[in-house]
């Protein structure tokens, strides 16, 4: 994996940590319009990853490539986060998501 894609996996990263942020706020908007923007991003990853040429899973010497390796790795941290901050965000719009619902179907809040 080259530097650039691995960009890309950052910056998706730090806009999944907005969304979390804007979320624990209940700042819904700016979830909405950073989900659009990963959205992007993912599209551009898609893109930069077909036009990179696959790399070999072994290498001739049957060593291991320390850089890929390390950037497997960091990829991995990565979306371990990406999943955490999304995990987290579902969870907080949860309540909001019921509300839009009770609120579209005419339903009334109790407080029982």
């Amino acid at each position: 994996m080259d530097a650039q894609l691995l960009n890309y996996y950052e910056a998706i990263e730090r806009a999944s940590a907005d969304m979390l942020a804007a979320a624990r706020a209940g700042n819904w908007d700016e979830v909405v319009k950073l989900e659009g923007a990963c959205v992007l991003l993912i599209s551009q990853l898609k893109n930069a990853a077909q036009e990179r040429p696959r790399e070999a899973c072994t290498t001739a010497h049957a060593g291991v490539d320390t850089q890929a390796f390390n950037a497997a790795r960091a990829k991995s941290r990565i979306m371990q986060r990406i999943l955490v901050n999304d995990a987290e965000i579902r969870h907080l719009a949860e309540p909001w998501l019921q509300d839009l619902d009770d609120t579209l179907s005419g339903r009334r809040k109790t407080l029982h």
